[in-house]
């Protein structure tokens, strides 16, 4: 008596090959060997939706079941279905879905993914007035920036960089092992899936060049030191049309020789004689601005 996949896969027969394959997908992580350990139903069972996926994910096979009931080759466990290299690719998928954003090497599609630059950290010290007060400045920031001999590209104006040979374009190489497909960094493009064969003389083929970019600080009055600000996109280019990173700029006040800061107040030690303590009068005192004129009341106590 025939199997029947499609109910194996838990499908209707008018199931597309999307449907097949995300079918296979979802059992085939339910009941994988190393999510159910000693489980020898659920070993079974992962048998035959692998048995079943390797017959309707190929054209003739599922046209053969389809109207026969039978396919070359079904029905006779891994070994009937040319081992596990059938499979392997889609099971691939399965294991790419999964750990592609933490392993991106295994699914060889993180390193050609766009991704943000790096943040940078720039410190920055002002003075006592301009804290209270708040200004701008410009500041010089060191940070890679894209070649403007090749635009990015790493190669000699007029060529472009070339698909590696040994990987195929695709960033990876594979090793059968036994069972499995293991995907590996491919060593010849460092999974770029390129290789520069003529790189540019000014950024020698890294695409980028050390530069100093000038940004524009407004610093809002009030600030002390410790604050952090942020200035969106001026860290490093991001790579395979990522955005910049972020700029985060640490603030440091310099102390003042007359001036000490208490939160939001600013104290002065004036010294005045004993003849203004105690019979009052009128001095002047040093501000941000200039001076100011201050009247000393009779009998004032000099206070630490």
């Amino acid at each position: 008596m025939s199997k029947d996949f499609y109910s194996t896969l838990e499908l209707d027969r008018n199931a597309s090959d999307s449907d097949i394959k995300k079918a296979y997908r979802k059992l085939a992580l339910k009941y994988h060997p190393d999510r159910n350990p000693g489980d020898s139903t659920a070993e079974d069972k992962f048998k035959e939706i692998n048995e079943a996926y390797s017959c309707l994910s190929d054209p003739q096979k599922k046209s053969n079941y389809d109207q026969f009931g039978t396919a070359e080759g079904a029905g006779a466990g891994f070994g009937g279905f040319g081992g596990f290299s059938d499979f392997s690719s889609g099971f691939g998928d399965i294991f790419g879905d999964m750990f592609g954003d933490i392993f991106g090497d295994f699914a060889g599609r993180s390193r050609t993914r766009p991704t943000k630059g790096q943040d940078l950290r720039y410190d920055l010290e002002i003075n006592l007035k301009d804290a209270v007060s708040g200004t701008e400045k410009k500041i010089k920031i060191p940070r890679w920036e894209k070649c403007a001999s090749c635009n990015g590209s790493g190669a000699r104006e007029g060529t472009q960089p070339e698909v590696c040979r040994t990987c195929q374009g695709s960033g990876q190489t594979k090793l059968q092992q036994g069972f499995f497909t293991i995907a590996r960094t491919c060593g010849a493009c460092g999974g770029e899936g390129k290789v520069i064969s003529d790189p540019c003389p000014d950024c020698k083929g890294h695409g980028s060049l050390r530069a100093e970019k000038t940004v524009s600080l407004k610093i809002p009055a009030g600030v002390d030191t410790g604050i952090r600000m942020k200035v969106s996109g001026e860290g490093e280019p991001g790579t395979h049309g990522g955005p910049h990173g972020d700029l985060y700029v640490v603030l440091s006040v310099k102390p003042h020789p007359f001036f000490k800061r208490k939160e939001n107040d600013l104290l002065c030690e004036v010294p005045i004689s004993f003849v203004q303590a105690s019979f009052g009068g009128e001095i002047e005192v040093p501000t941000m601005d200039g001076s100011s004129h201050i009247k000393i009341p009779a009998g004032t106590l000099w206070q630490r």
